[in-house]
């Protein structure tokens, strides 16, 4: 389960290994697509390294198979994903940068799906944010392995959507829009 699972690892031994007392009885059977050829155009392609990770039972909505890919997830054509626990990167620092070395720059949109499994994660948070930020990735956290589940299922799910269909809708009339920006500045400023 590489960084995903909670024994850690590298990621050649993780493959074999079942995290957190998961069996691989309990995940649906994926297909298997190896380098080269066709995989089903809904599915997410997930690295076999993953297989093991909590997170799979969780992708019900798509279908997943498995595929020899270097991310974690390929979301579609132009999206993928790398899974990285705090618990993991506060253990292995340098595993997220190997990760991206692997990568490099061949998807447009490259997120870091994040599980905050620990509770003193600022500073790990800190670093991710700041790797995010200098790699071009899309920083995303989930406080569970469920709500990482969904956050891959909803981005294979929108991609071929228009991006006005993601966007917020905001009003267009100006009582409205100064209500909102004196609400949102409040809450930030904890009045």
């Amino acid at each position: 389960t590489g960084a995903g699972g909670l024994t850690g690892g590298s990621r050649e031994s993780d493959s074999t290994v079942s995290t957190a007392g998961e069996s691989s009885s309990s995940l649906s059977a994926p297909t298997v697509a190896p380098t080269g050829s066709h995989h089903h155009p809904h599915a997410i392609l997930t690295n076999p390294v993953q297989k093991n990770n909590p997170v799979m039972k969780y992708i019900r909505n798509v279908p997943w198979e498995l595929g020899d890919i270097v991310p974690d997830f390929v979301l579609g054509r132009t999206t993928c994903a790398l899974f990285l626990s705090v618990r993991y990167h506060s253990l292995h620092p340098d595993y997220v940068h190997t990760r991206l070395k692997e990568l490099g720059k061949q998807y447009e949109l490259r997120v870091l799906l994040v599980l905050v499994d620990v509770s003193e994660c600022q500073k790990a948070l800190s670093e991710l944010a700041k790797i995010a930020l200098l790699a071009d990735l899309t920083l995303v956290l989930a406080w569970s392995y469920e709500e990482a589940g969904r956050y891959l299922e909803t981005y294979k799910a929108y991609e071929n959507k228009p991006p006005d269909l993601l966007m917020e809708r905001v009003d267009s009339d100006f009582s409205s829009r100064v209500g909102e920006t004196l609400s949102t500045s409040a809450s930030i400023l904890g009045i």
